[in-house]
């Protein structure tokens, strides 16, 4: 079953608080985010704000009521200057939405954006029991690049942190510094 619905940027002015409902329950109740604490509305919103002012996308699925039903992201791999064509990304469904296609279209549209702002890796951090983000990675063309075992330790037990990464044919012309 498909959910119809339009993919388009976040405001954090006006979607942090559905984007904070959303993150705090993945928290809360998963192992989707080696996370501990719910995220304060200052903490979400001042970090989508520095995802927007630094050229990074933060995209969510809407529903005709405005309603946000997932939202996805991307950022730098690492700090230095060598992997500035590696992007990590992350999405988040809420809870009532999944199954019903939203990552698969977050997931186009993070392709999408990757490749017209000329990155070439895409990683996925992925935790190892979570079969259904590994199938949406392996749907897209990521393929599995290394598991760090142990990497995590949440609701009592230890997490094996899984990597899986796309090239992209972009960017067109790289170059070194």
């Amino acid at each position: 079953m498909t959910t119809s619905a339009v993919i388009r940027a976040c405001d954090p002015s006006v979607d942090g608080c559905q984007i904070q409902a959303i993150l705090n329950h993945v928290i809360a109740t998963s192992t989707a985010l080696y996370d501990y604490q719910p995220r304060a509305i200052e903490q979400v919103t001042d970090w989508a704000q520095q995802k927007i002012a630094a050229g990074l996308p933060l995209r969510g699925a809407f529903d005709a009521e405005g309603q946000l039903l997932g939202f996805a992201t991307y950022g730098p791999f690492r700090p230095q200057p060598a992997y500035k064509y590696t992007v990590e990304l992350s999405i988040y469904v809420a809870q009532a939405s999944q199954g019903q296609g939203i990552a698969s279209a977050l997931m186009q549209d993070l392709i999408a954006a990757a490749q017209s702002q000329q990155y070439h890796v895409m990683i996925g951090c992925i935790d190892a029991t979570n079969s259904a983000s590994i199938a949406l990675h392996h749907k897209f063309g990521f393929t599995h690049s290394g598991t760090i075992t142990q990497a995590g330790f949440k609701f009592g037990r230890w997490l094996d942190a899984a990597f899986y990464q796309k090239t992209l044919p972009t960017p067109n012309h790289p170059v070194d510094g």
